[in-house]
């Protein structure tokens, strides 16, 4: 049922101008204002610091990457953002040239002592340094180092041996200032995809001088080139955003697929506008899944990026958009997302870890015995198919024809393998022990929201049924993020959504050497970690899709991730949003939407 809807922001106005001596007010100028809501918290603004979805999301907006992908392009297109052109890149892969536009200005801080600061190649070069440096522990270094940028390493290596700050000013190989615009970069090992990575907010340009005033509390102080600034942010709440005065002067000329009515009608509308489009964007974190939907039915937020599960029969049933919706003018997206849900195992915990085989058996015993059918009706409502392998929809190496055992259901096989392996029952109480005798006990890491919830009452359900013991604990996301990449759980459920059109940043989560980045399990396989780096030397092709899937064989067979499933997103907007669509490896959409204050719901 939609809410009534007594005042609408998007109609928010700008301070009244008084007029002459009588003190007459001029008419308010409306601002346009895009809102919607996110349902997991920002960790904050430093790109080389970051690497959740949330984050990147609005990391994106305030600064700026070399390349950009094309936003209504399929498939996928990379094309110039602060980069003149797209880059020069030799044949072997092993050296990238990039030049940039000039007259590119950083948004106002104190930091440039009042002065215009133009972004320039040395600030890309900064950036990466950046990442090898231990001090901002990257969580994304796992993108650049398999490349091997030359001399980069050995610094980190130097810093981490000797103690000492990180060298930000020695020269190296690997980084090369050619001219005030144009950085060249040379790296070890050819990667054919590494230009992806300059398209993602991991590459973003930073000033250093306002690194180095902000110092640790630079994920608070975002200054960047791009669209947005921060004006208001209350942690883990809401975020305001509103154009940067300071961003050039950047036109809407997006191609839409010819066969989608719906945005070739709204991009014409659109094309020659300058970006951004709106004033304003305010962002609220919104955990449950209840308020999330019941404020955009209301019309208290604009769009909303997913809609819930549990909600999926109301808004869309049989996966259509239901009737009273499509009266009101709601418009709907849907799409596979370019991810996997996983629950991880800590291979260092003494419990599930390790690579003999009565602990490889007992994670394939607990994969077997996750019934992921009545995850994907009950907790997910159908809105998922399951997973087979590590690597998601919509990247490269993605098969949907592969089929193994970890979408598997058999109980009666899960107990062989306990029982074979010595986990039963050795002191009467009803509940398996592990081998030693000793008690088994299983922790997974989980966070308060409905859907978790839902997820953690089948897990219970599950093991029962194994007759293994489990115990859950609650944490925000964040916190549990943190604890995880510290390596201090046993296990836990994320998604883990593909920065780049390819499977690579998938199988880099069993890659040893990213281990407290996107290798969460801490996984360390010699066998894999020689196939991974093939992998990302090989071309796109037959050859590469083959090892592809034995990587993924691998993680089958020793089981440091469970992969539940590859969820399905519906996305919804109101019938006053222009130009809403979803580009899974674009974060800031919100540059490419408009209000169309004509369609505004009226003060009741």
């Amino acid at each position: 049922m939609k809410l009534p809807l007594l005042f609408h922001p998007g109609l928010a106005c700008v301070a009244l101008a008084l007029l002459g001596a009588g003190g007459a007010a001029a008419e308010p100028a409306p601002q346009k204002v895009l809102r919607y809501a996110i349902r997991n918290a920002e960790s904050g603004f430093d790109p080389v610091q970051i690497n959740d979805l949330y984050s990147r999301t609005v990391a994106s907006g305030l600064f700026e990457t070399p390349l950009q992908y094309d936003f209504l392009a399929r498939p996928y297109k990379l094309k110039p953002a602060t980069a003149a052109a797209m880059p020069e890149v030799a044949s072997d892969f092993k050296t990238l040239t990039f030049r940039f536009k000039p007259g590119i200005f950083f948004a106002d801080d104190p930091a440039f002592g009042g002065k215009k600061r133009e972004l320039t190649a040395a600030d890309y070069a900064y950036t990466i340094r950046r990442h090898f440096d231990p001090r901002w522990k990257s969580p994304t270094l796992y993108a650049l180092e398999p490349s091997g940028i030359l001399g980069l390493s050995e610094l980190r290596q130097e810093a981490l041996k000797t103690k000492k700050p990180f060298d930000y000013d020695r020269p190296v190989e690997g980084l090369q200032l050619l001219d005030r615009y144009t950085l060249r970069i040379r790296t070890k090992v050819g990667n054919p995809r590494l230009l992806y990575q300059f398209a993602d907010p991991l590459m973003a340009g930073m000033a250093r001088e306002v690194v180095e005033r902000y110092g640790d509390k630079i994920m608070e102080h975002p200054v960047g080139t791009g669209p947005w600034v921060l004006k208001e942010w209350r942690r883990s709440s809401r975020m305001v955003f509103e154009k940067n005065p300071n961003y050039r002067e950047v036109y809407y000329d997006e191609q839409p697929p010819a066969g989608d009515a719906r945005m070739v009608e709204q991009a014409a509308k659109l094309k020659g506008r300058r970006l951004p489009l709106v004033d304003r964007v305010e962002i609220s974190v919104i955990q449950e899944n209840q308020p999330r939907w019941l404020s955009f039915v209301g019309g208290e937020v604009d769009m909303i990026d997913e809609v819930p599960p549990e909600y999926a029969s109301v808004a869309m049933p049989h996966n259509q958009l239901a009737p009273n919706l499509a009266k009101q003018g709601i418009q709907m997206i849907r799409y596979a997302r370019a991810d996997i849900y996983v629950s991880y195992f800590g291979m260092e915990h003494p419990v599930v870890g390790g690579y003999t085989p009565e602990k490889v058996a007992l994670r394939r015993a607990i994969s077997l015995g996750v019934d992921l059918d009545q995850e994907i009706r009950l907790a997910r409502r159908g809105q998922a198919i399951p997973g087979q392998g590590m690597v998601g929809p919509n990247t490269f190496g993605y098969d949907p024809l592969l089929k193994t055992e970890m979408s598997e259901f058999n109980r009666a096989k899960a107990r062989a393998l306990l029982d074979m392996h010595g986990y039963v029952d050795k002191d009467g109480d009803g509940w398996r022990d592990q081998p030693d005798g000793s008690p088994l006990l299983l922790e997974y890491a989980t966070q308060p929201d409905g859907q978790s919830r839902a997820l953690v009452e089948l897990w219970q359900k599950n093991m029962d049924a194994l007759g293994i013991r489990i115990k859950f604990t609650i944490a925000q996301w964040p916190e549990n993020q943190k604890a995880s990449r510290a390596g201090k759980l046993m296990m836990w459920g994320l998604g883990w959504s593909a920065n780049i059109p390819d499977g690579d940043d998938f199988l880099g989560m069993g890659y040893s050497r990213n281990a407290g980045q996107s290798n969460h399990a801490r996984f360390k396989l010699p066998t894999y970690d020689r196939l991974f780096e093939r992998i990302a030397e090989l071309p796109d092709g037959p050859e590469r899709q083959a090892a592809m899937r034995e990587a993924q064989r691998l993680m089958v067979a020793y089981m440091p991730y469970k992969v539940h499933v590859h969820r399905i997103y519906t996305d919804m907007a109101q019938p006053w949003v222009i130009g809403y669509n979803r580009n899974l490896f674009v974060r800031n959409f919100w540059q490419y939407v408009d209000i169309d204050l004509a369609r505004l719901p009226k003060d009741s």
